[in-house]
Order: structure tokens, then sequence, then C-alpha cells
């Protein structure tokens, strides 16, 4: 009886990686040399489908064109602990809302993003005030790079921010619609460290899981990506 639910879970978990329908290959992944195990070797990052569209994602030359429809995530081809991201992005639209989620095991809920994970957040300089326009009343810091669990993803956060439910930045310095800007993100045993356009401006750490694919977001704005880097660390 053991022998047959384990070869139906072998039988299941082919079939679910047999529909994973892999869109398209942006960016690259290395492997950080630093002793006999890390050789520096490069090689390029898939991207598979979860709950976007062929349509929503287009790659022009060195660009990663994402039209933000419908809303929902990509991931990576590979789970990741330890590791620094390094990607830039550029709003094409005012208010436009984008990130990355790292950790996930990017199941979409019903609204097509991740039920689980942590997000780096990528707001365009405009969004407060039109989520001012509908009433909804933020505070300046919601635009930089904020970072927050999702789902049972708990984290202590560097800068606490609504009520602890986040992590914000200690200045702004992400640029506005048309601008690009950078994101280092350092990821090392539970902890996570961001940097904007060059400087470490959050944090949070004792992350209560610490593996998980990396997702890019579509959220209803286009935005574009280039010189995605993915260092895997020891």
């Amino acid at each position: 009886m053991k022998k047959i639910y384990f070869l139906a879970f072998i039988f299941l978990f082919g079939l679910t990686n047999l529909h994973a329908q892999e869109l398209f290959s942006f960016g690259k992944e290395i492997q950080w040399k630093d002793g006999p195990a890390c050789d520096g070797s490069e090689q390029t990052v898939k991207w598979f489908q979860v709950s976007t569209s062929s349509d929503t994602w287009k790659i022009d030359k060195d660009l990663l064109i994402c039209s933000g429809k419908p809303i929902g995530v990509v991931r990576s081809e590979h789970e990741y602990e330890n590791f620094i991201l390094h990607i830039e992005w550029n709003h094409l639209e005012t208010g436009g809302n984008s990130g990355v989620f790292i950790w996930s095991q990017a199941n979409a809920r019903e609204n097509g993003l991740p039920g689980d994970g942590l997000e780096v957040q990528m707001l365009e300089k405009g969004y407060i005030e039109l989520a001012a326009q509908k009433g909804r009343i933020l505070p300046t810091s919601y635009i930089s790079g904020e970072l927050f669990g999702i789902g049972d993803l708990k984290v202590e956060n560097d800068n606490p921010s609504l009520n602890n439910q986040r992590s914000q930045s200690t200045e702004l310095r992400c640029n506005g619609k048309g601008e690009w800007n950078t994101y280092d993100v350092v990821v090392a045993d539970g902890t996570v460290k961001l940097a904007i356009n060059g400087k470490f401006v959050n944090g949070v750490s004792k992350a209560t899981k610490r593996k998980g694919y990396i997702c890019l977001e579509s959220e209803g704005s286009e935005i574009h990506f280039r010189n995605i880097k993915i260092y895997r660390l020891p």
C-alpha cells in the first residue's frame, strides 16, 4: 500500500512539472565564485508561467517589457535560499505598481498573486497621490522599496511601518516615471537587505521561511526590467 501511495505521489509531482509552461529566458544566474564549490559559472534564467499570459511579457533586445495585464506573476525555474538579486526597473505609467517576490512557492491566489513569500515592492512616485484621490491615505515611505511577508511567512522588520506589517526604507531613493531604478537584494540565512540606487535603506530578518522561487510581478501598469542577475550564494 505504501508503494502505491509513493508511486501516486511521484506521478502527480511529475504531472505538475509537466504542466509548468516556460515562457521566456531572461537574465543570468551566476554561481558565486568563492572557494572550490563556487566556480563563477553562468546560465540564463528561465521564467515559467504562474498566473499571467503569454502576451504579458515581451523581450526587446536587452529589455523585458511587462504590460501589467493581467495581474499575476511568472516564477524562476529554480528555487533559491541564499542569493543576491540585482534588478533594474522603470515604470512607464504614473502610480505604477509592481514588485519582486522571493522565497515563494508561486501558488497564485484568486487575485493572481502569490499567497506566500516576501515582496520587495516597486512603486512609481505618483502612487500615493492616486491612492489619496480614492480616499486611501498612505505614508510617503510606502513608495520606496517596502518589504513585507505574505501568508505564513513572518519576519522581524528593521524599520516597522503600518502597525509593524511592513518594513519601510530609511529614505526615499526611487526615481519616478521614465527613469531607471536599481535594486540590489542581498538574501542570507533568513535576512534580507535592500539597496536602492546604490545605498542600503531597508531590511528584514529572522524569516520563518527561507527558500523558494523568485517571481516577477505584473500588476496593472507597464514596467520594464533589465540587467537581472541572480548570484547564487553558498
